[in-house]
């Protein structure tokens, strides 16, 4: 109902690419500007990426060129295409309804050396 699935995480090496997906409710989805964030162990939750209801997107400057994030409003989902990948991205990534500040459980992301 109110909640949301994200998908595509795993481990790759340094450079490699990765797409995560989060599938929402219709609605939850149609009202909401959806963003991205990740968490780092012992580290605080970042914002990454976010899109707005008409497509507009806002990256954080650690990923501007490497990540981009899109949403198919027919599938409900949103995606986020990781290119580049650095250690530094290694992190569990979460989806979030903004207005509603629903989240998903979250999907593991890790990048070797």
């Amino acid at each position: 109902q109110v909640q949301l699935v994200e998908s595509g995480g795993g481990l790759v090496q340094a450079g490699g690419s990765l797409r995560l997906s989060c599938a929402a409710s219709g609605i939850i989805f149609k009202v909401n500007t959806m963003g991205w964030y990740r968490q780092a162990p012992g580290k605080q939750r970042e914002l990454v990426a976010i899109i707005s209801k008409v497509g507009s997107t806002n990256y954080a400057d650690s990923v501007k060129g490497r990540f981009a994030i899109s949403r198919d409003n027919a599938k409900n989902t949103v995606y986020l295409q990781m290119n580049s990948l650095k250690p530094e991205d290694t992190a569990v990534y979460y989806c979030n309804a903004e207005e509603g500040d629903y989240w998903g459980q979250g999907t593991q992301v890790t990048v070797s050396s």
